[in-house]
């Protein structure tokens, strides 16, 4: 910490405070400081002292403190304005819109008071002759507050129509308001029009694009923009996340997760911010934060969920009930407060029309990790029972309908018929289907079940089905992992009807049954195989398959049973076909099974079967028909497909539609694997490959922020040993890549150290070295040189085990900029960068090709430039004329070396790169009072590109290049006028 003993070490701290988080804690160090300051017992620094005080407070909860150093200011302007320099006059007349502002927010604030003040600054605005558009924008937020619409908008016009002066807020913070208005009246497309600059970059601040962002959440959904208000959230809620001061932002995304079927991201945002609940220096921010709470919980509570654990303000235990209720009595409390101080009842209105919204969207994935919100424990209503009382032979004839037809959820119907049969007598052969039935829905635990059927079916006459109940029983046994028990189970009936089928005493329907019963377990042996299959085993499968096709083809009419039959075994043929080596084969018989499927009525069905066909035509290079399949299976599988189903089909077509380069498809894909990798429960293992997967094409569309959200998302659950040390090394790779243009730099660097840690023990060390060289860029950037140049000579040292001789070049050159910043100084720096333009020469002496020369020698080039370059710039500010002079020589030197090598290749040379050097060889020269060579050095680069104009060349490089050379000829005009 700061030791403060004159002014310039107080004015260090209070610089050094500004860069820390906001919070009770930099809040804290601005009260010693102003402490300290007095000590000095001089009147400005006390002012500036508390200037820096109101200021983090302003950015802080504890916001309500911002009104006595502002006093004390005004009082000490008042009595000596001579005190304060030309920088404090301002910000003293700046921070009197912090007040009004800060007034409105805090209801023991008379209203009175707030008008009186808004008259005090309007009188001193004009008394400094400043415009009066600040005062009509704090004018518009008090009528805004109270709920008076007519002097909003008067005063809102007001606003806009005066002039900009110094005194007007910046270009981003006032879009925000103009647009936050236009939203409240029900103008959203306007709203975001007016945003627009701030949301694409042209307009900044210390609190923009946060808050535009969180404000433009609602609009967008409300407009059907579902794209965008996702992108707006990831991106946004990055930004707020960690400032204390942006509740009322930070409530935004939580009442967008309300809106957006997003409750469990909801709870982690709660979770993550304690303090939100209670903080109380900022009364408005706390009444919204409460208000999207209660939202929030009463969403929950409608979903069943009302008895979830959830967190909330310390100290106790909290259910959705519970929060709801008390954040809807804190937040109405509140409103209250505010109602009664402005004598409406508008803010109590707007926070129950908040609390009561209804939700936007049922279901806007994100992308990114949450722990899934559990559904409520309710039955799930058959679809053949109806509201009222059913009576079972309904619920009967329904079911039969079903499961005839093969339709979804028959084995749920015949549950209902179970449960409404209770109690009631039934003929054998309807307990025999129940229990049939039954026994489909316990899976592999279903053989008794099966065997209790068959008992039932043979009761009611029918051998056949009764048959081919024992041979589902002999199934599921297979499916428990006992292919050889099942084979010897299957193979009685399978005999016996085979035996009835010939003297007429059984159906096709019923020995078809049989005959697949016994192909399927003959198929668990082809599943089971280690490595290639058996001859033996895939030849008596495959003639197990063909027998039921023998029996069925032809046969099946409008039987579903028996066209399902023919479908399923054409799919058995396919993957023998596949697994024999006929991959080609596999894929056309997989299309025709899917086919059949759809033809009989059953495309859910066909899902199993496209996706296996897109795997076998992926292998064969078809991705056409890889693409195709996966669409299909998606649309046969519709509302039937199970979530870890629809994940993993969604997964595989981002991955054939981003290897065409459709990387925008390709992540709403990924967005859509991820959601339903969740909802399967899926999220640590398959969802986090799919968070994976979409943040990498995020990073390749450029939206660094979104990306960064989702790969931090999936880092939380990616490990290496379920799945790879490459995913969690690429994840970590693109991360650093997206910090890294997000401008933060340290954690950019500490993403891609822990990257090259794991790369550091691969064979092939080529990422290693890649990786330590951009962690050494974002560490020179996050102003650590030391710790950079440390990077930088790892990744040289890699670069030169590898041969790489471009990268060890580059390395050292970036450590000799870096020198220039360190003690080693400029001696360093020359030693280091002579030491690239060595290593180029050195290369060049071994090469022995000539694309490696070319190469080479451009490098060379690029060397001698920055040796120049670096030359020129290690002058100190203090140094005599006789050492800048030689420091000017050296580096012109170095340039004209450079522009020598560019032009030893003719026609080969990168022609920007060499005008480029020819244009700085003549500044130098201009700055050695060479004006005759300067020019020269200017129209030989006009010359070039003339040249290259005549050739059809020319583009924006081209055009910042001769304007660069006419402006260097405009200075050497100029000289030789003096």
């Amino acid at each position: 910490m700061t030791e403060i003993t004159d002014f310039d070490s107080l004015r260090r701290a209070m610089a050094e405070n500004s860069e820390q988080p906001e919070g009770p804690a930099r809040n804290a160090r601005a009260e010693q400081l102003l402490v300290e300051a007095e000590r000095l017992n001089i009147p400005l620094a006390v002012i500036e002292a508390l200037g820096h005080q109101l200021k983090v407070y302003n950015y802080s909860s504890e916001k309500a403190k911002m009104f006595v150093p502002f006093a004390r200011l005004l009082r000490m302007w008042d009595e000596r304005p001579e005190d304060f320099d030309e920088y404090e006059t301002h910000s003293l007349h700046w921070v009197f819109k912090w007040m009004s502002a800060g007034m409105l927010d805090q209801p023991h604030i008379p209203l009175a008071s707030v008008e009186k003040w808004l008259g005090e600054m309007e009188h001193r605005y004009r008394l400094a002759g400043h415009s009066e558009r600040a005062v009509r924008s704090a004018e518009f937020s008090v009528a805004a507050h109270v709920g008076d619409v007519a002097r909003a908008e008067r005063a809102f016009a007001a606003w806009l129509a005066a002039d900009r002066d110094s005194m007007a807020d910046c270009h981003a913070c006032e879009l925000h308001g103009q647009g936050w208005w236009q939203a409240e009246r029900g103008r959203d497309a306007e709203a975001l029009e007016l945003w627009a600059p701030v949301l694409e970059g042209t307009y900044t601040c210390a609190h923009e694009p946060h808050t535009v962002l969180a404000s433009s959440l609602v609009p967008l959904l409300r407009l059907g923009r579902l794209d965008e208000a996702r992108a707006h959230h990831l991106r946004g809620f990055r930004l707020v996340r960690t400032m204390e001061s942006m509740r009322g932002a930070y409530a935004d995304h939580v009442e967008f997760c309300a809106l957006t079927g997003n409750e469990a991201r909801g709870l982690e945002m709660l979770a993550e911010r304690p303090a939100y609940f209670t903080d109380d220096g900022h009364p408005r921010s706390r009444l919204e934060y409460l208000s999207v709470v209660v939202l929030l919980m009463e969403r929950l509570a409608e979903r069943g969920l009302g008895g979830q654990q959830v967190p909330g303000p310390a100290g106790r235990t909290w259910t959705a009930h519970d929060l709801a209720a008390h954040a809807r009595g804190e937040a109405l409390a509140l409103a209250a407060r505010f109602d009664e101080r402005n004598g409406t009842s508008y803010v109590s209105e707007r926070a129950r029309a908040r609390m009561a919204q209804r939700p936007l969207v049922e279901r806007l994935p994100l992308g990114v990790r949450a722990v899934r919100t559990p559904a409520p424990s309710v039955p799930v209503p058959s679809p053949a029972a109806p509201a009222g009382e059913v009576e079972p032979s309904a619920l009967l004839a329904e079911a039969r309908r079903l499961s005839d037809t093969l339709q979804p959820h028959a084995v749920e119907a015949w549950a209902a018929v179970a449960r409404a049969a209770e109690g009631v007598e039934l003929d054998a052969r309807d307990r025999a289907e129940i229990a049939d039935h039954e026994a489909m829905g316990r899976g592999p635990e279903g053989a008794e079940t099966f065997e209790r059927a068959a008992q039932l079916y043979a009761e009611a006459g029918d051998p056949g089905e009764a048959l081919a109940a024992r041979a589902r029983a002999a199934y599921v046994r297979a499916l428990a992992g006992d292919v050889d028990e099942a084979l010897a189970a299957v193979a009685e009936p399978y005999d016996r009807v085979l035996a009835l089928y010939a003297e007429g005493g059984t159906e096709v329907r019923q020995t078809a049954g049989v005959l697949m019963g016994r192909a399927r377990i003959l198929m668990r042996r082809v599943h089971e195989a280690d490595g290639p299959v058996a001859e033996a085993v895939l030849a008596e499968a495959e003639a197990a398959v063909r027998e039921v096709l023998a029996l069925v083809e032809g046969r099946a009419g409008d039987d579903v049973r028996l066209a399902a039959r023919v479908a399923e075994g054409r799919a058995m043929l396919a993957e023998l076909a596949a697994r024999s080596g006929s991959p080609e084969k596999g894929a056309r018989l997989f299309a025709r099974a899917a086919a059949e499927f759809v033809a009989a009525g059953l495309p859910w069905f066909a899902v199993e079967y496209e996706a296996r066909l897109a795997g076998l035509a992926h292998h064969l290079g078809d991705l056409v028909e890889a693409e195709r399949a996966l669409r299909a299976a998606l649309e046969h599988g519709g509302a039937y497909l199970e979530p870890v189903g629809r994940a993993q089909l969604h997964l595989q077509l981002a991955e054939v539609v981003g290897g065409r380069g459709e990387a925008d498809e390709a992540a709403e894909h990924a967005l859509e694997a991820a959601h339903w990798a969740d909802e399967a429960g899926e999220g640590p293992t398959f969802g986090a490959w799919a968070r994976h997967q979409l943040g990498g094409f995020l990073v390749r569309q450029g939206r660094w922020a979104e990306a960064a959200e989702v790969l931090e998302s999936a880092l939380t659950d990616l490990d290496a040993e379920t799945h790879g040390d490459g995913v969690v090394v690429q994840t970590q790779w693109w991360l650093g890549d997206c910090l890294s243009e997000l401008g933060e730099h340290r954690a950019a660097a500490e993403r891609r150290l822990q990257a090259a840690e794991i790369a550091r023990h691969w064979p092939e060390q080529h990422d290693h070295a890649t990786l330590a060289h951009l962690a050494a860029e974002s560490l020179g950037q996050a102003g650590l040189p030391d710790e950079a140049d440390r990077a930088y000579a790892l990744a040289g040292e890699l670069w030169r085990s590898l041969g790489n001789v471009h990268g060890l070049v580059r390395s050292l050159r970036a450590r000799a900029w870096l020198a220039l910043r360190t003690e080693d100084g400029t001696d360093g720096a020359r030693r280091l960068m002579t030491s690239a333009v060595e290593e180029c020469a050195d290369a060049l002496d071994a090469a022995e090709d000539d694309e490696t020369r070319l190469r080479l020698v451009v490098e060379l080039g690029h060397t001698h430039r920055q040796f120049g370059d670096l030359l020129a710039r290690s002058v100190p500010e203090d140094a005599d004329d006789d050492s800048i002079r030689a420091a000017l020589e050296e580096a012109l030197c170095q340039m004209a070396e450079a522009v020598a090598v560019f032009v030893s290749l003719g026609d080969d040379a990168p022609l920007h790169a060499r005008t480029g050097a020819e244009l700085a060889a003549g500044w130098l020269e201009t700055d050695l009072g060479r004006p005759e060579q300067a020019a020269a050095r200017a129209r030989a680069v006009l010359r070039v590109y003339a040249e290259a104009d005549a050739e059809g060349g020319g583009d924006e490089a081209v055009r910042a290049r001769r304007t660069e050379a006419e402006q260097l000829l405009q200075v050497v005009a100029e000289q030789a006028a003096d």
